[in-house]
């Protein structure tokens, strides 16, 4: 008998993200047992995740978990894993729009669902937050007469090389996800002081929001930041971190969220006008490090500030005219669209959210962990 247990897994991207994907019954029912099966599985904590699927980086330190839905009206459920390289946490909390991409795929390949047509259309529901989406994938039709999930297609996304098949989510509930509404402080923008150790105290306008993903947002000016420095510059940028992390920690109180010091959330979002045609220039930090791209929530939520009378994004955002709008989001390494349809009797109230992601399948089979962390009684399901 083998001193490991082999637990049936894909490895996948979705979006700009990647990770093991499980079908949730062949995993440990109990949560304690579950996470330390995850965190051994992609090798935290360790900086380097040498001794695992991890990938040193927090986008690639997620996990997909998926099943079959009981929810009437909902196909799949789908639940996402936070890691972290060099910490000992599974972050279950918040959800995340880029591996939920991925979602559907996997669910097709490994019989949980069955492809429709030409295209197939799912929902999902997200357990991280009880949040719906109708994701629509391409399944074609294969030579041996059957239909499988497409990967290649002309879609790209920047933040992730290459093209793919082009991927739909249409989120239609994501207002307070993780806070009590839309705007956890009951406003718009709010004052905050914030004082620490190893900086000067000092105050600035903040918009606290939640449209999928807890967010600060404010402006980079306003932190002596111009935010249209790289990833690498700002991940540097000691005196910045130390200053975004007391204002986090100011914040997540004010919105309700307690000491979020070990949490993943609320983001901190720097902003600034615009310079490459989009609608707004964004710097985000997921919450430590700088992203190399935006979130997809996280898009939804900054698109969202922007139609909000008082934000911080009003007089930075260059926004278009019509209903929907579509929103462009300015991030290191390019632009995420995000289209927000409005209610036509208060413009400010988001009614739905649809953007495009792409997945692909990177590889299938078991990944490894201890049997002394957990040896099921009976053999788990192929994948």
């Amino acid at each position: 008998m083998t001193s490991q247990t082999a637990i049936p897994c894909l490895l996948m991207r979705g979006g700009t993200s990647k990770g093991p994907f499980f079908n949730a019954a062949d995993l440990p029912a109990d949560t304690a047992t579950r996470d330390k099966v995850l965190l051994a599985a992609l090798g935290s904590p360790d900086k380097r995740q040498i001794d695992g699927l991890g990938g040193a980086h927090p986008l690639t330190s997620k996990v997909g978990i998926v099943r079959k839905s009981n929810a009437p009206g909902v196909d799949i459920d789908f639940l996402f894993a936070q890691l972290q390289p060099d910490k000992d946490t599974v972050d279950t909390s918040p959800n995340c729009g880029n591996m939920l991409a991925a979602a559907v795929p996997f669910a097709l390949e490994t019989g949980l669902l069955t492809a429709q047509g030409d295209t197939s259309t799912f929902r999902v529901l997200t357990l991280n937050t009880d949040m719906a989406a109708d994701i629509t994938v391409h399944t074609p039709l294969q030579a041996d007469g059957s239909r499988a999930v497409e990967y290649e297609g002309d879609a790209r996304i920047d933040g992730a090389p290459g093209s793919s098949a082009p991927i739909t989510i249409n989120f239609l509930d994501t207002a307070g996800s993780v806070c009590s509404g839309l705007l956890p402080t009951g406003k718009v923008r709010d004052r905050v002081s914030v004082a620490g150790d190893g900086f000067a105290p000092f105050e600035i306008d903040v918009t606290c929001i939640d449209n999928g993903m807890p967010l600060v947002m404010f402006k980079a000016s306003d932190m002596g930041r111009t935010g249209y420095e790289t990833a690498f510059e700002l991940n540097a940028d000691t005196d910045l971190k130390i200053r975004l992390e007391a204002l986090r920690l100011t914040t997540g109180q004010l919105m309700g969220l307690g000491d979020v010091t070990k949490k993943t959330y609320p983001k901190m979002t720097l902003i600034a006008a615009p310079r490459d045609g989009g609608s707004l220039t964004t710097r985000s930090f997921i919450p430590h490090v700088c992203h190399d791209a935006i979130g997809v929530l996280a898009a939804v939520t900054v698109g969202t500030a922007c139609v909000l009378d008082g934000s911080v994004a009003q007089g930075v955002a260059v926004m278009p005219a019509g209903n929907p709008k579509t929103v462009s989001v300015e991030h290191p390494t390019g632009e995420f669209s995000v289209e927000l349809g409005l209610d036509p009797a208060n413009p400010q109230n988001v009614t739905r959210a649809a953007l495009l992601r792409t997945a692909r399948l990177l590889m299938r089979g078991e990944v490894m962990v201890p049997r002394s962390l957990w040896a099921p009684a009976a053999p788990t399901t192929p994948a």
